[in-house]
């Protein structure tokens, strides 16, 4: 489904009122759906076994009066990220994603015959496996063949049929019919299996700081792994098998403790053979800027996280706060050293207003800046420029929770039970800073099935920490050859704050942030 229409001119004097999805989910959908109103794009994950072409649309929700070609109950053709015009005084085209991923297997039967992970190629419907020459083509067996989405059929049968292969020198080939459902009839898949005396290859070499990520492929069920030496030595060194991940033929290593702006070379290994050498570089460890959090300075009722000249790098909700109360995010003494020097952050939630105006607000801090507040709500901008890409956050916090006070709405079994710390950090390589609004016809919240993210880790907690306590949060990378452009940093002493859902009584300390580099 596609609708394309022109753009309304605003020469009436209309309000100029953005529509914006606040909800969508479709059938067969896997996690969150990732809404971006600023790009106006929706993006759902959804199961192997959904047809594209029509997939069942549970729920939407958006701006209140917006008009649009969505509604609850229909069937969507998702195939090619159909665009969507939505009005409401003017039109605003939306683009709506799919993302579904089919695992694909082709596996040869017995150790040391096949090389690497075999390739797929679904749009043009063929295969390709890879096998070492010292082994005949028709001696091979299949163990495992599955080519469509789980429950499919390969010559009608759910397990590896018969194939009829046809043997054309240093390969062969056979044509095999994957059926599923109704949605995948009689589609022809044509399978490869060509010789090789290649048997092992040095793939890829991403170079962090004091971490390095290597790749190789070798023969299934080899000795698989890597060796590396620093570029003005002789000898190698095999890295620690306890550090290599093995996937069929595929094979990778984090190998950590390398040292800083080095040239290395490394390769990989399988059986007696070796790959071809790669040579990189590691990079240079970056400060957290301002991760003491010993500078501060106040401009009337308003707290900043930094000196008055310094470079900004953190931020709170102080901006928003200060509207109707006083700034919740402060400066304190408590230090986790104990000493009589510098200053820690201290972050409270309370009800700000009076005379039954205002409203709950989370005590927060954050790498990135306050924008501005709509009504008494906050427009804030996760993230600063950052290129580097480390391994741990670390820090000291302690906290006092206590009974959620203010829970409405969608959370308001939450009343009643313990407020929640939370702390969490996070890579990306987004263009900008990630746009936060807390307004609720038009709320957006960090969400971390976002695709921008490389990195993300995050810790929280329900419990009293009367005395600082160190904590260590490793940073799971979903790729590793991909470099950021930002860095996030949250901290909060209501989780849900975001909701305006929280305790009064929560008070949250937070010392002596630092970024490590290696594992």
């Amino acid at each position: 489904m596609t609708v394309l229409c022109g753009c309304i001119e605003n020469d009436l004097g209309y309000p100029s009122i953005p529509v914006e999805i606040t909800k969508f989910n479709v059938r067969g959908q896997i996690g969150n759906t990732i809404i971006n109103n600023e790009t106006r794009t929706v993006t759902v994950t959804v199961a192997d076994t959904v047809y594209l072409k029509r997939v069942y649309l549970r729920e939407i929700e958006m701006t209140e009066g917006a008009t649009g070609p969505l509604e609850a109950g229909m069937l969507l053709d998702l195939s090619d990220s159909p665009k969507v015009t939505l009005q409401l005084y003017q039109e605003y085209e939306w683009t709506i994603k799919a993302q579904q991923t089919i695992d694909r297997e082709f596996k040869i039967a017995g150790d040391y015959i096949q090389v690497g992970e075999p390739e797929f190629y679904p749009e043009e419907c063929y295969a390709v496996a890879r096998v070492t020459d010292k082994i005949l083509l028709k001696d091979l067996t299949i163990e495992r063949l599955k080519l469509g989405p789980t429950g499919s059929t390969i010559n009608m049968s759910t397990e590896v049929p018969p194939i009829d292969w046809e043997y054309l020198g240093n390969y062969c080939k056979a044509k095999v019919v994957v059926n599923y459902s109704d949605f995948i009839v009689m589609e022809e898949w044509t399978l490869y299996i060509f010789q090789t005396d290649v048997t092992v290859s040095t793939t890829q070499a991403d170079a962090w700081v004091n971490v390095a990520w290597l790749y190789g492929e070798g023969l299934d069920g080899a000795d698989n792994g890597f060796e590396i030496r620093e570029e003005i030595e002789e000898g190698w060194t095999v890295v620690d098998a306890s550090y290599v991940t093995h996937s069929g033929g595929n094979f990778s290593a984090c190998v950590p403790h390398l040292k800083e702006k080095t040239n290395y070379v490394c390769r990989a290994y399988s059986g007696e053979d070796y790959g071809t050498e790669i040579a990189f570089t590691t990079g240079e460890a970056v400060m957290l800027p301002g991760g003491t959090f010993d500078n501060w300075h106040k401009v009337g009722d308003v707290w900043y996280p930094y000196a008055r000249d310094e470079t900004p790098f953190w931020d709170s909700g102080n901006k928003g706060a200060t509207t109707v109360g006083e700034s919740n995010t402060v400066p304190t003494s408590d230090i986790w050293s104990g000493k009589n020097e510098g200053q820690a952050a201290y972050l409270e939630s309370k009800f700000v207003g009076a005379l039954g105006f205002g409203k709950f607000a989370a005590g927060n801090l954050f790498v990135g800046e306050f924008i501005d507040t709509d009504g008494t709500n906050g427009i804030l901008d996760f993230g600063k420029p950052f290129t580097a890409r480390p391994t741990k956050l670390k820090g000291y916090y302690k906290y006092k929770t206590g009974p959620m006070d203010y829970a409405s709405g969608d959370f308001a079994d939450f009343k009643g039970r313990p407020d929640t710390c939370h702390i969490y950090v996070a890579v990306g390589d987004w263009d900008e800073p990630v746009r936060i609004r807390t307004k609720p016809a038009n709320r957006k919240l960090f969400d971390i099935n976002d695709p921008n993210i490389i990195a993300y880790a995050e810790f929280s907690s329900g419990a009293d920490v009367p005395d600082y306590r160190e904590f260590e949060l490793v940073l799971d990378y979903r790729a590793t050859d991909r470099v950021p452009t930002y860095l996030v940093i949250v901290c909060t002493a209501s989780k849900y704050g975001d909701y305006f859902v929280g305790s009064t009584s929560s008070e949250l300390y937070i010392d002596e942030f630092s970024l490590e580099y290696d594992y």
